[in-house]
């Protein structure tokens, strides 16, 4: 039982280490919002194993929160990314700060 939630925590790792590589090399705005979702999920995971224990279900709640406050971040986020591509007609990040001055 104990090994299960190593291997559970090591895919949450990896996902994460993933989701933050993606957000530090990538300049492509929707490539950096995809990495946040991988964190987000990696998060997901680590609270549904921890969770799984928990008779009171709270990981999986906060899972389900998680998941809630993803879909409206990329909501809001992939409006904004529209919005300037319509100002700017660029997504990369490197030409809309060297544009903003």
């Amino acid at each position: 039982m104990n090994n299960l939630l190593s291997y559970y925590l090591l895919v949450g790792a990896f996902l994460f280490s993933i989701g933050i590589a993606m957000v530090i090399v990538k300049r492509n705005v929707i490539m950096v919002l995809m990495g946040i979702e991988l964190m987000m999920n990696a998060v997901n995971i680590n609270l549904v194993a921890f969770g799984r224990n928990d008779p009171n279900i709270q990981g999986q709640m906060f899972a389900l929160f998680v998941i809630v406050v993803a879909v409206c971040e990329a909501v809001i986020a992939l409006a904004l990314v529209l919005k300037v591509f319509e100002h700017f007609k660029t997504i990369n990040l490197d030409k809309i700060n060297e544009l903003k001055g």
